[in-house]
């Protein structure tokens, strides 16, 4: 569903004055004074989100502590769950009759717009199956390919050439940048249903300030690879485990300018995948262990947030957690007496080992072989 006229239901908490718009007459030089809040705005936003969340609140809506967007309400029949972007929303529950009367509840307070079963929202594809729930961005990514003009180009097997390397003086800089950091941006809102491009497209967005052309045309690879495989989506199985795993991995030292390494993981519920990121990381690791120890400690992070989210829906949580890495920050796991070669990342390894041993995470050795190629 969507809310008509959104920023106008918020409710200003300071004094705000402007001048009368064009063609009224009948005050003048005076002022009006506002009561809510109006398009334009910078508390807009803001007040718009307090007065929704007090209103779902009302209507006996939990919001969650871990994410902002979602609210929780019990009801007869099961756990309902809504998520708010701004002014569009998205409600699920085991009760069709309870989800009616939450959207006849957000009638009579704001106007909704009541857009039935979700099949298209915020550029995400939402198609339904007996196996299960599929998202995808087809049309999303069938756009990007005609604002490139790469219709008529041949498609390629890979998101980035083998063995490239991206750096600042690579090449000529853009006499105009915006359409590199167009595209930029639009891969990035890609990434939420494609987790193939991850890797690629934080490459890319490392250059936003000053790109030159081979970054114009590694970002136009990204697009042909696209367009070969346009409809690839993720997939929630119907029937799935809870069992949270993760796997981690890390490029050390792989920016040419910095020296900095690359954090890359991934998280599946059961057999559905979940959460993925690639990061650069803030600090320049002296070793591979030390890059593969401060991964470690990004993934545990999000191991954390995720476990508390299946929290809120009272999802028992299998413990240990399995995900796996390389033996040398394994080793430095197991034994403290490693010490005096990681003061410097004294709090990452004092973090992750009071979690691991209180059982929360299990890290058998996972060989290299098993690592799928990239394009890196």
């Amino acid at each position: 569903m969507g809310i008509y006229n959104a920023f106008l239901h918020g409710y200003l908490d300071e004094d705000i004055y402007m001048t009368p718009p064009d063609g009224y007459a009948a005050a003048p030089n005076l002022v009006c004074k506002l009561e809510r809040s109006l398009y334009g705005l910078k508390q807009a936003y803001r007040q718009w989100n307090m007065e929704f969340t007090r209103k779902l609140t009302d209507f006996d809506f939990r919001q969650s502590v871990h994410d902002h967007c979602l609210f929780l309400k019990p009801s007869s029949s099961g756990p309902m769950a809504l998520i708010v972007y701004v002014d569009d929303i998205l409600v699920t529950g085991p009760s069709i009759a309870d989800i009616s009367l939450v959207k006849t509840y957000l009638h009579r307070l704001f106007t909704i717009k009541n857009l039935g079963d979700a099949r298209y929202f915020l550029g995400l594809e939402i198609a339904r199956g007996a196996s299960g729930l599929f998202v995808s961005q087809t049309k999303y990514i069938m756009d990007i390919v005609r604002d490139t003009g790469l219709v008529q180009a041949k498609s390629v097997s890979a998101p980035l050439p083998t063995g490239l390397k991206l750096s600042s003086t690579f090449g000529a800089l853009l006499p105009c940048p915006n359409s590199y950091r167009r595209l930029v941006g639009q891969l990035l809102y890609l990434g939420f249903t494609r987790p193939d491009i991850s890797h690629s497209v934080q490459q890319l967005s490392q250059y936003l300030t000053q790109p030159c052309d081979a970054h114009w045309h590694a970002a136009l690879h990204v697009v042909r690879y696209l367009k070969g495989c346009p409809s690839q989506d993720l997939f929630f199985p119907a029937q799935n485990s809870f069992v949270l795993r993760a796997f981690c991995d890390v490029d050390w030292a792989s920016y040419v300018d910095s020296r900095r390494s690359l954090t890359g993981f991934c998280a599946f519920l059961g057999n559905a995948l979940v959460s993925w990121k690639t990061k650069k990381q803030p600090t320049v690791s002296r070793s591979t262990t030390e890059a593969e120890y401060r991964s470690l400690a990004a993934t545990v992070c999000e191991l954390r947030w995720l476990s508390y989210i299946l929290a809120e829906f009272n999802i028992p949580l299998s413990l240990p957690i399995d995900f796996c890495d390389n033996k040398a920050a394994l080793h430095i796991l197991a034994n403290l007496m490693f010490r005096e070669r990681t003061k410097h990342i004294e709090l990452d390894c004092t973090w992750f080992v009071m979690r691991t041993r209180r059982g929360l995470f299990l890290l058998p050795s996972f060989p290299t072989r098993f690592n799928l190629p990239t394009s890196s």
